[in-house]
């Protein structure tokens, strides 16, 4: 029986006497992948693809070459070529799965290695499934036995702490526009009831809310909640997709089932952008099982969603799959702009409320210098001018003086707004993306605030 190195050598002599010969370079690159010889075995697999450069199986030869080299961009890049073709070879997937699990992203690994086997079931390799079911460090207990929060109840008991509905719109600030989007769709066919459903109109539904991070999405979605009188399950995307690994489908089914028993409620998915990406993503393209879970959810295909309000909140709207904005869906799509002056005064005025020893405050003027701030920046301006008080009165002996108009002033001085760089992003896209008038509202606003 011949040995990698005897079957190498007569391979190289055939070579010889047969210069350019395809199936005798394809053949040695996988020799000499097997030998782990990477890095010559990506010249003999480029050899041939320079003959024939759409061949899949050797640009496939050439993938598992320069990830065992541990080129891993350059194996990627191949592996969206792979990917993007009409049918690629199954072992595409076996590499896939490797490239996520080199990463550490067990949960896409697990996906890409059991699409493989469903497509060729000889491709089952023990050692690479032992691979994608690697668990991160933090779902192992005090013991470093491997444990799955996979069971309902552990989901739930996590979620308790979570359900905390204790504002009202009152403490929002501004977002006029976006409340009254939220009452016409959610919370009015949840208070008049009977006369919705005489036109057969049903309370519950979603609503995506988009706009530049730190502009009061998830706060809003806690008063939503406190306006009911309903709970609220605010999910963090990336948290449940880590936390579970490789049930991600299941576990999203029984947050939805949880919430359904605590009727009237909000459930309420931040970055839903992380769960609702395109599934024409390729290093994403695991995450398709996931995002039809979550669209059987949002149809209540399984169990109805009465009195189940749905409010999602990204920051890339155009990062969402379409899927997501059908009717019954997340048929509202909302814009969440920075707060105009008026919105800046009364989240001031919010966010000062409970300091006793101020000076009379005008709200008003601090609004007119924090042009472009987001709710997240005025928040920050509002610390810094704490903390630079409590640092002046320590520094002081301790001669307390009231927060003033000028310690404000000061700390806004020390604070950048934060939105200026995503609508300049969104702009692009409200620009030349725009289709159905999905951005209309961005393309509104920046005519008053250009950019």
């Amino acid at each position: 029986m011949h040995t990698h190195e005897n079957l190498l050598d007569g391979l190289l002599k055939a070579l010889r006497y047969s210069p350019q010969n395809p199936p005798l370079l394809h053949l040695i690159g996988d020799v000499m992948v097997d030998m782990e010889r990477y890095e010559e075995a990506s010249s003999y697999y480029r050899e041939k693809l320079t003959i024939q450069p759409d061949c899949l199986s050797a640009k496939l030869g050439l993938g598992n070459a320069f990830h065992g080299a541990g080129r891993t961009s350059e194996a990627w890049v191949l592996l969206e070529e792979l990917i993007a073709s009409s049918d690629p070879p199954p072992e595409t997937y076996l590499l896939k799965a490797r490239l996520h699990a080199d990463e550490e992203n067990f949960d896409e690994a697990q996906y890409a290695y059991h699409a493989a086997i469903e497509a060729e079931p000889l491709l089952e390799d023990a050692e690479l499934e032992k691979l994608v079911n690697g668990v991160p460090v933090k779902s192992l207990d005090k013991e470093g036995e491997t444990t799955f929060l996979s069971k309902e109840d552990d989901i739930e008991a996590y979620l308790e702490e979570l359900i905390s509905p204790n504002i009202s719109f009152d403490e929002v600030g501004g977002m006029g526009y976006v409340k009254e989007e939220i009452r016409q769709k959610i919370i009015l066919p949840y208070k008049h009831r009977n006369i919705y459903e005489s036109y057969g109109k049903k309370a519950g539904g979603g609503i995506l809310l988009y706009g530049p991070p730190g502009c009061g999405k998830t706060h809003i979605a806690r008063a939503t909640a406190g306006e009911m009188n309903g709970n609220l399950i605010p999910v963090g995307i990336h948290e449940i997709l880590e936390m579970w690994i490789g049930k991600s489908e299941k576990n999203l089914h029984e947050i939805f089932e949880i919430a359904r028993r605590r009727t009237p409620c909000v459930l309420f998915f931040d970055e839903a952008d992380a769960l609702g990406s395109d599934r024409s993503d390729m290093k994403r393209s695991g995450s398709r099982y996931i995002i039809n879970q979550f669209l059987s959810e949002l149809d209540g295909y399984d169990a109805e969603n009465d009195d189940l309000l749905i409010l999602a909140a990204t920051n890339a709207p155009w990062h969402l799959d379409e899927a997501f904005r059908r009717p019954g869906r997340f048929d509202r799509i909302v814009f969440v702009p920075p707060p105009d002056r008026d919105a800046r005064a009364a989240i001031f005025e919010i966010l000062l409320r409970d300091i006793e020893n101020k000076e009379d405050l005008s709200y008003q003027l601090l609004a007119r210098k924090t042009k472009g701030f987001s709710g997240a920046d005025l928040r920050s301006v509002v610390d810094i001018a704490k903390q630079d008080k409590i640092t002046q009165v320590v520094n002081n002996d301790g001669k307390n003086t009231p927060l003033s108009q000028e310690d404000l002033t000061n700390a806004v001085r020390k604070v950048r707004p934060s939105t200026k760089e995503w609508l300049k992003r969104a702009k692009q896209y409200a620009l030349f993306a725009n289709e159905g008038g999905l951005y209309n509202e961005i393309l509104e606003y920046l005519k008053k605030h250009p950019v």
